[in-house]
């Protein structure tokens, strides 16, 4: 293993990681960078690091000795072993992560037994998930539930057990693959963004090092054991110190001054600062809490908590920081007379300005009107049960779904439950005389799994002029502003077509991060006549190229436009090659957002939904609010 002390640069990524494992109360650390920037090495040469833990012998769970809510116990014994560090894969299944029965106890001896998963594994160590992005979301529930209760409850196949489960979570990320749930992104006690150097001489080192450690890994790691041990007893001698700590009442209020002044959800944020400027005294060997301790803990603990959508960029910059801790000051100085309903001292931030949008200097060319306010989308389902990717828009039948039934279907994922209860009866029969049961082929049950899935969501938007009149395109922004929320938030991966002039062009391949689509369509400029057919024929290809890259993410296609087709690009009537052009898409799920305006309506993007054989809803309609004032009316 990597040595910690070996790792280049990354000072804040250690001292988080440092901070923790002197505090786990402080809540973990989220990662964030580009790949290639050592993340997944610093945080594995973490665990060489963390102290020697004494547990309860034979415990599963690694119980603190003594201990009277273990499953395993009462225990004899006590034995010391190093904390672990326990890898969640990203594609890993409910079962190893939570547990499940015993399969080998429940056959050979007829008991149901209890096998402990990853959350067991982790206790009282660190729980590490790369690409922690890309967890599925019935994954995160269970972390959810385990991180807030530091217990994990299982309730499954006949087992009911719970058991301890306190772990430093750990996860890395490439924002470029998509953003985390807002629910575990708030889980995670501080973040740190890294990034590769851009000094010559610190990746001369990076390089040097890597070099040398992988032509003599022993050698290597002997010549950096002494600062690693160093570093150990620090984290010891912290561990020792911390609970004897103070936290004066003025940093309370400069903590609290902070966090009000950016405006941060809830009181987690507060805790954690707290906490982690507490075990950042006690890692310089301070007696108590002092301002740079403060500070330290909020440039960690608040860039991941102040984003206030999700297409907003994490961080804080240095003018709002300074500003904030000037004013904090003023309270810590201050006696506390007790909470103010109108908050500290107002604490509002300057919001950064945005630039201009947009580049072009073409003819009627005109930057995209600041989108109307966003509002909650109603659910664009593809019709049917799917199989791809689990996520929170469409029904899918996958291996990761809650089970809603048991078949004779051959295949993986076996119903264990329902295939001893079907055994069962025919024991007696097959002439069984002992422990175990006697199982045929027809005794076996496959579990049958239902639940929800992602989609790519291809955003097909008519930029031409006769959408920009009449402040229509303002409407439209905002209508796929909302939308590309509600991709956000199903998990969805997203891409974006958009058609004016003589021709279309992919604003934005499909990907899984919506913010890149957000910033787009922000910047896409507007005007010129309306080349419907080849934004079709545009969506369908670039559909064509995702289905070879996955061929079970169904795709569902937004269509927002008037229908009306003024530019063919096919050198025919622009009317007719757009409903030609539609029938490329017949086999694909296809919602076309009606975005005429006016007493006088044409009605030509009813026309094109019933070409494309999909559904029409006027812009309106698209929000779930709307939608609910419907139904009550009904």
């Amino acid at each position: 293993m990597f040595p910690f002390s070996a790792v280049v640069g990354h000072d804040d990524l250690r001292l988080a990681l440092l901070l923790n494992a002197v505090h786990p109360g402080i809540g973990g650390v989220l990662v964030r960078g580009e790949k290639g920037t050592a993340k997944s090495t610093i945080v594995r040469a973490l665990a060489a690091l963390l102290p020697e833990l004494d547990v309860s012998r034979a415990c599963r769970f690694g119980c603190v000795p003594g201990s009277t809510d273990c499953p395993d116990g009462p225990h004899d014994g006590v034995e010391r072993r190093p904390a672990k560090l326990v890898e969640l894969p990203v594609g890993a299944t409910e079962d190893r992560l939570v547990g499940s029965l015993d399969l080998e106890k429940a056959l050979t001896e007829g008991v149901r037994a209890f096998q402990p998963g990853l959350l067991a594994s982790a206790h009282r160590g660190v729980l590490y998930v790369d690409e922690v992005n890309l967890l599925h979301d019935h994954l995160v529930d269970l972390l959810l539930d385990a991180a807030a209760m530091g217990r994990a409850h299982v309730e499954r196949e006949g087992v009911s057990v719970s058991h301890p489960s306190q772990f430093l979570l750990v996860g890395t990320m490439n924002p470029e693959e998509g953003e985390l749930r807002p629910q575990l992104l708030d889980r995670f006690g501080l973040t740190v963004a890294v990034k590769a150097a851009r000094d010559v001489s610190v990746r001369t080192e990076v390089i040097r090092r890597r070099l040398a450690y992988e032509a003599d890994p022993v050698t290597f790691a002997a010549k950096w054991e002494a600062e690693d041990a160093k570093l150990k007893q620090q984290i010891a001698d912290a561990q020792q110190k911390l609970p004897r700590v103070s936290l004066p009442d003025s940093e309370l209020r400069r903590i609290a001054a902070v966090c009000a002044a950016f405006e941060v959800d809830g009181m987690r944020a507060d805790l954690v600062v707290a906490r982690a400027a507490t075990a950042h005294a006690a890692w310089r060997g301070a007696e108590s809490v002092e301002e740079t301790d403060v500070e330290t803990a909020v440039r960690l603990a608040l860039p991941h908590r102040r984003r206030r959508d999700p297409f907003d960029e994490p961080g804080i910059e240095e003018q709002q920081l300074e500003d904030a801790m000037r004013q904090a000051a003023e309270h810590a100085e201050e006696p506390d007379e007790g909470p103010d309903d109108d908050g500290p001292g107002g604490g509002e931030l300057p919001e950064p300005q945005e630039g201009p949008k947009g580049n072009g200097n073409a003819p009627g060319d005109r930057p995209a009107p600041e989108p109307s306010p966003a509002f909650k989308a109603r659910l664009l389902e593809v019709p049917g049960v799917g199989e791809g990717a689990p996520g929170k828009r469409s029904r899918a039948r996958a291996r990761t779904g809650r089970i809603v039934r048991s078949s004779k279907v051959d295949g993986n994922g076996l119903h264990l439950v329902d295939t001893l209860t079907n055994a069962a009866p025919h024991q007696r029969a097959r002439g069984r005389s002992g422990p175990g049961l006697l199982l045929t082929a027809s005794d076996l049950r496959k579990a049958v799994r239902e639940g929800k899935e992602s989609n790519l969501v291809l955003f097909v938007v008519d930029a031409s002029g006769s959408m920009a009149a009449q402040k229509r395109m303002s409407a439209v922004s905002g209508a796929v502003i909302s939308l590309l929320r509600d991709a956000y938030q199903r998990r969805d991966k997203v891409g974006v077509v958009t058609f004016r002039g003589t021709q279309a062009e992919v604003a934005l391949p499909p990907t899984t991060s919506v913010d890149a689509a957000a910033t787009r369509l922000k910047k896409m400029r507007t005007g010129g006549r309306t080349p419907l057919a080849d934004g079709l024929m545009k969506a369908h290809r670039v559909l064509e190229i995702e289905r070879m890259r996955d061929p079970q993410k169904r795709p569902l296609v937004v269509l927002l436009t008037d229908g009306r087709a003024t530019s063919s690009g096919l050198g025919g009537d622009p009317t007719k090659d757009a409903l030609k052009a539609a029938t490329l898409l017949e086999k694909t799920a296809v919602v076309v957002v009606d975005c005429e305006q006016g007493h006088v309506r044409l009605g030509l993007a009813q026309k094109i939904a019933e070409a494309l054989q999909g559904t029409c809803v006027k812009l309106d309609q698209l929000s779930a609010d709307h939608l609910a004032g419907v139904v009550r009316a009904a």
